[in-house]
């Protein structure tokens, strides 16, 4: 095998000890020699294996609570000393250092300890791991003769191909082995150092903002034989209304999905740092969630966030087919579904409350692909778990993400905004119509623009007080959008006689208006800010319609 080593000496330094016994004896059949520190040096006499302890080869003990064990030139020279250089030969034998051919290496739980809650800063700290760190990055330099291991899910793949290959690894595995030990140590750096720019102010934030390093790491499925997937993180410490020169984004891998949006695109979910937001939601039933199911469902939560009231949206294709709102959650999930009964087949549907067993009865009625919401009543669950496929999700609105950036990839680069987290109040509103509205036209103004917020542009909703009447999404101009939220509310006989209509961005042309009117709209919330906003508010003045201005754009794309 061209570039092969025969691994005769093995280092074992362990706080992952999953698999380590069996791993190593496995080693011990094949001849190799291990070293290891106390814990696992423990753990694998403990198993009949041989083993040689760290301090036996330096000739220093563990000291200062194990802080220091393996920083000492007969660990480092073993591992960094070039097999093929004379002078590191020599260096070698002069001071009586041995190779180390194979180093297994996993480090101290960080990240899991700070993901407890209530975690001190020292204890932080102390599992801030500095040996294993420095063994990893000083044996993948020299991955040409020293074969790291970080992951047990390594472990099998190493010892097949050992198994093959008399005792040997080629140079080829050694390098990705190199490859995901770097991507360890710097997803590892990554999250000490996201959790301690947490504990610094702004104004610190910011005078460190000049020195952010900018970096890139890969995505690795370690089980996948050693194979390193394509694509790259990023992630950062944005913050306040800048947004940082470099960014830095730490993923960790949930979960494989059987396919993206569409059969022959592999997919996979990935969470943030963040704690919170969809990738976080607790599955209570139902089949596996899809790449679609992901995003339809992150469209549903977003939207019913947005409403202080009761409120139900059901979402297809990340548009909203309905919203409404009620005293009860039948009531608003009645409303939102007569908006678009037939669009409601197949869809999602969020709560903003806990689900009660009358309402789960009748999304039970409607062939659903997801249910999300903060919590369930023991009956509600159990009504719902009667439908084999439909995927129940949970998760409280404390667990939310309310802030933070929006990441959208183009070829080449990465798109980053702040998330649209805007929302207008009554005394927000702009009046610049002739006619004022009364409390009714302010609630669906109001209504509508929430909802608004949420629909591919360009975007149109028609609403009342309690719920959307029509939805227009995704025209190439903003007339057809109109015309087509007045068809599905006249396709599902709703009365658009004194309703509300939202549009996302301003209206261009009065024949936005000029068509509200038709239907039998009285009042209009829109952005304003057209360079013929007063054709439009001269048109609204002919129909004897309000309309209100918000400032506020909310498109959609």
């Amino acid at each position: 095998m061209d570039g092969a080593r025969k691994i005769k000496k093995a280092l074992f330094s362990l706080s992952d000890k999953t698999g380590a016994v069996e791993f190593a004896r496995k080693l011990a059949a094949l001849g190799v020699e291990i070293i290891s520190t106390g814990g696992t040096a423990k753990t694998l006499r403990e198993a009949g294996i041989a083993v040689t302890d760290v301090a036996d080869v330096t000739g220093f003990p563990e000291m200062m609570d194990g802080r220091v064990k393996t920083l000492h030139p007969k660990i480092h020279g073993a591992f960094l000393a070039l097999r093929d250089n004379k002078d590191h030969l020599a260096a070698m034998n002069e001071h009586g250092i041995e190779p180390i051919d194979l180093v297994v290496v996993n480090l101290y739980p960080f990240e899991q300890t700070i993901a407890q809650e209530g975690v001190s800063l020292e204890e932080a700290i102390e599992n801030i791991d500095i040996g294993g760190p420095a063994m990893i990055r000083s044996a993948s330099k020299n991955w040409r003769d020293v074969a790291v291991v970080t992951d047990p899910g390594l472990y099998a793949s190493v010892i097949d191909e050992l198994d093959q290959n008399d005792g040997s690894l080629s140079v080829q595995t050694r390098r990705m082995l190199a490859t995901l030990a770097y991507t360890r140590t710097a997803s590892y750096d990554l999250a000490i150092s996201s959790y301690l720019a947490g504990l610094l102010s702004e104004n610190e934030l910011e005078k460190l903002e000049p020195f952010n390093p900018l970096g890139g790491l890969y995505f690795i499925d370690a089980e996948d034989d050693l194979e390193i997937s394509s694509s790259h993180q990023l992630s950062g410490n944005v913050h306040g209304s800048d947004l940082s020169n470099e960014l830095f984004l730490q993923l960790a891998k949930v979960a494989d999905l059987r396919y993206g949006e569409n059969p022959h695109q592999r997919a996979a979910l990935y969470r943030t740092s963040d704690n919170g937001g969809i990738a976080a939601a607790e599955q209570l039933h139902g089949k596996e969630m899809s790449f679609n199911n992901y995003l339809d469902a992150e469209a549903a939560f977003n939207l019913v966030q947005d409403f202080e009231e009761r409120a139900v949206a059901i979402i297809k294709h990340t548009n909203p087919s309905g919203v409404g709102v009620g005293e009860t959650n039948e009531l608003a999930y009645r409303r939102a579904l007569s908006t678009d009964p037939v669009s409601a087949f197949g869809g999602i549907v969020a709560f903003n409350t806990t689900v009660d067993p009358v309402v789960a009865a009748s999304v039970n009625e409607v062939f659903t692909e997801v249910v999300i919401a903060p919590d369930y009543d023991e009956e509600a669950l159990g009504l719902l778990r009667s439908k084999k496929n439909l995927r129940v999700l949970k998760l409280p609105f404390e667990d939310r993400i309310e802030t933070g950036r929006e990441y959208r990839q183009i070829s080449g680069g990465f798109l980053v905004q702040d998330k649209d987290t805007m929302l207008v109040k009554t005394g927000d509103l702009r009046i610049v119509s002739k006619k004022r509205p009364d409390e009714d036209q302010i609630a669906a103004m109001l209504m509508a623009w929430r909802v608004c917020k949420h629909v591919k542009s360009n975007a149109i909703v028609l609403a009342d007080r309690f719920q959307t009447l029509g939805v227009g999404s995704g025209q190439m101009n903003r007339v057809d959008s109109v015309r087509i939220a007045g068809i599905r509310a006249e396709r599902f006989g709703l009365k658009l006689e004194g309703s509300a209509l939202a549009s996302d961005a301003f209206f261009p042309f009065r024949d936005n208006v000029d068509e509200a009117a038709k239907m039998g709209v009285s009042a209009i919330i829109q952005p304003g800010g057209s360079v013929k906003d007063e054709d439009s508010i001269a048109a609204a003045n002919e129909h004897g319609i309000v309309m209100a201005f918000t400032g506020i754009r909310h498109f959609k794309h």
